[in-house]
């Protein structure tokens, strides 16, 4: 009987063991899917607001990779009240990533704080952290295989992920991958109390340069009842990005 017992154990720990692995195999793919150097796109931004009104933001976004992590300049052109902002993301691999946004109206590059990260990102449901949520180390966290069900159709493995890090502003997250192609399709974001807090849906998914590429995603605040979307008009992969584009000259004074 006591052989019995132990069999079972060591077969449920292998099982779970091969689970964790599986999980960690499949966030793992899913965030590196695209092999790309750089990104470059322009999307427009619609901002759901409680009361039913809207408001549209015109962006331009640069992505590049580096031997110590992404870097991200965002740049709004429209409308005339936002023109001119610039964000400034420099991702450090194993530490705080930095952060730095030029508002016209100040006239000067601000750094934005560890503490303000969680605060959101120029009046939308993103976060500055969400912003390069899609850039987060699959080893920061710790993954688990919830179960596998279709999400509009389409067969998805629903993955849970807890941040081994406390400082990460979401006490877990749950996502939805497709089977089939890697393609993340949902996340939904979990706040410190472990509530459902934000949830993040990508679609219109297309081929891009032989690339599969969500070109529109929402993020819904799900306790305030808002939400934004994003829709993309252009993208553009392994375009040449100068690389003073990511530095705080080029926040300052908009030009490489």
């Amino acid at each position: 009987m006591k052989k019995s017992i132990v069999i079972c154990a060591l077969a449920a720990l292998s099982a779970f063991s091969l689970s964790a692995q599986s999980a960690d195999d499949i966030v793992k793919s899913s965030r590196d899917r695209i092999d790309a150097k750089t990104i470059s796109s322009r999307s427009r931004m619609t901002i759901y607001a409680k009361d039913g009104s809207t408001t549209e933001r015109l962006l331009d976004q640069y992505s590049a990779d580096s031997d110590t992590g992404n870097r991200t300049m965002i740049i709004f052109q429209k409308p005339a009240s936002v023109a001119g902002t610039r964000f400034l993301t420099v991702e450090k691999k194993g530490s705080t990533d930095d952060r730095w946004i030029f508002l016209p109206s100040l006239g000067k590059v601000r750094r934005i704080s560890s503490a303000e990260s969680s605060g959101s990102f120029m009046g939308t449901d993103f976060s500055y952290e969400d912003v390069s949520i899609s850039d987060r180390d699959y080893k920061e966290d710790t993954h688990v295989l919830l179960r596998e069900e279709a999400l509009d159709g389409v067969p998805c493995w629903v993955i849970e992920s807890t941040p081994k890090d406390s400082g990460f502003q979401y006490s877990k997250t749950v996502s939805w991958i497709g089977k089939g192609d890697y393609v993340a399709r949902r996340i939904d974001l979990f706040d410190k109390r472990g509530e459902a807090f934000k949830r993040l849906e990508m679609g219109d998914i297309k081929s891009v340069q032989g690339k599969l590429t969500p070109m529109s995603m929402k993020m819904s605040n799900l306790q305030e009842k808002t939400a934004t979307a994003v829709s993309v008009e252009i993208m553009k992969y392994d375009d040449k990005i100068p690389p003073s584009v990511f530095t705080t000259r080029f926040l300052e004074t908009g030009r490489p």
